[in-house]
């Protein structure tokens, strides 16, 4: 209960600070419209990474996070994926858009992500590892629905806008750009709804049992 109220406190603040943002523009402008066309393929993205990071630390456990492979595909920063893709998107299929920011998203994501969740699983040396692989795997299960809960809540603020270089490299207008364009403009109600969107998607991703002391 503490930790919750912490983070609607955090919230809370971030509100009261779009509602008056300092400055204003010199001339007027109108706020941005809200890429709709965005909705669908993010949705996906952001379901695809919270399907596929759990997956993969279940089955790479804890010693995931310290393996050399996925180190070398976590490097490269989005600039780069983004870039690749353009190279080898094939010309006939015409601009990438959002089923290649789709693709870009999950190629710089997923490998930082199942690193976080691997780095959180618990130690298995001596146990469970001493039951045998079916106790092992078990144990990554609770761990991670224990997990899964607080992760959503840490990491989904950060993935609505972490598209953003994606986006402007790809030229696909989306929610990170929808968010900056906001900024920029000062549209005090938009970034106000933005941060209850994201409030509200917190709260969903906590985890609804009393915490033991």
């Amino acid at each position: 209960m503490r930790d919750r109220l912490q983070g609607l406190a955090v919230w809370a603040l971030g509100l009261g600070l779009a509602l008056f943002l300092p400055g204003a523009l010199w001339r007027s402008a109108r706020p941005p419209a809200f890429p709709v066309h965005a909705l669908a393929p993010t949705l996906l993205a952001l379901g695809a990474l919270a399907v596929l990071a759990p997956l993969l630390a279940w089955a790479g456990g804890p010693t995931l996070a310290s393996r050399r492979a996925l180190a070398l595909v976590e490097a490269p920063p989005d600039l780069l994926w983004g870039a690749l893709l353009l190279v080898l998107w094939p010309s006939a299929w015409g601009p990438p858009g959002l089923p290649g920011w789709v693709l870009a998203f999950l190629l710089a994501a997923l490998p930082a992500e199942a690193r976080w969740l691997a780095q959180a699983l618990p130690p298995e040396y001596p146990f469970p590892e001493a039951w045998g692989r079916r106790a092992v795997l078990r144990a990554r299960h609770l761990a991670l629905a224990r997990l899964w809960g607080r992760w959503l809540a840490a990491r989904l603020p950060l993935w609505l806008t972490a598209g953003l270089v994606l986006e402007r490299l790809l030229g696909v207008p989306g929610l990170g750009t929808d968010w900056m364009d906001r900024i920029a403009r000062r549209d005090r109600a938009g970034l106000a709804a933005w941060i209850l969107v994201l409030a509200l998607l917190w709260l969903a991703a906590l985890p609804l049992e009393r915490e033991e002391a």
